[in-house]
């Protein structure tokens, strides 16, 4: 599949959502994500949150509207050709979503070795990663072991290691204390400055007040984007 690089990373139209005969819990979403940009994700539980960013992986397709992901409409892309698109897209679980049978090495390698990278670019990045994360010293431990801060680090760890083009990230500091949840919020900035586009969904206005980016603000299903006050927007 050939991904076009100029094209919106996302473009929503009239986008609704509906789980089975329910009622709609995205309304008439208009959205566009153009590439390099980042949005913080805000909203109460429950307003629709979790349910844009499965639209933007993948996991759902609209009930109604229309849907493109780097320039491809999902509903007529062949089902054999999601894959490709979704090897573009990073994504922190707010439920981890590790391997448990694989060390913490191996859980963050996946994308790549998934990608066929060499060995030993594996070897040298995720150490490099892992380290940067502060978990060295668990590089062999498997999920069940860690705490929940260090699954959370591994799960950022493993979205962020293929440098995708985009990023969605569900509450990636909800684990860890403050220090460390600006430590990895420094991480994606450094992502999102090497061009990645990053969706970050969180409760944490600290974070959304002190870095400033464009603000994606749910409430009953339906979308308002203000924004961004730091210095790149001012």
């Amino acid at each position: 599949m050939n991904i076009d690089q100029t094209a919106s990373i996302a473009k929503f139209a009239n986008v609704g959502l509906r789980y089975g005969l329910g009622p709609e819990v995205l309304q008439d979403v208009n959205l566009e994500l153009k590439p390099g940009s980042y949005h913080f994700l805000v909203g109460p539980s429950g307003a629709g949150k979790s349910s844009l960013l499965k639209l933007l992986y993948l996991a759902h397709r609209p009930s109604r509207g229309l849907v493109h992901l780097f320039g491809h409409d999902v509903a007529t892309t062949p089902r054999n050709e999601l894959p490709a698109l979704r090897r573009s897209i990073g994504v922190v679980f707010q439920d981890y979503r590790l391997l448990d049978h694989l060390s913490t090495f191996d859980n963050v390698a996946l994308p790549l070795r998934v990608a066929r990278v060499k060995e030993d670019e594996v070897q040298r990045h995720v150490v490099e990663l892992l380290t940067w994360v502060g978990l060295e010293n668990h590089m062999s431990a498997r999920p069940p072991t860690l705490s929940g801060g260090q699954k959370q680090r591994v799960s950022i760890a493993r979205a962020v290691i293929a440098r995708p083009r985009l990023l969605l990230a569900d509450e990636p500091t909800g684990n860890v204390d403050d220090r460390m949840g600006f430590r990895l919020m420094h991480l994606i900035e450094e992502l999102n400055k090497l061009g990645t586009t990053i969706v970050v969904a969180t409760h944490n206005e600290k974070i959304v007040e002190r870095l400033g980016h464009p603000v994606i603000r749910i409430s009953d299903g339906r979308l308002n984007v203000t924004p961004g006050t730091g210095p790149a927007y001012a």
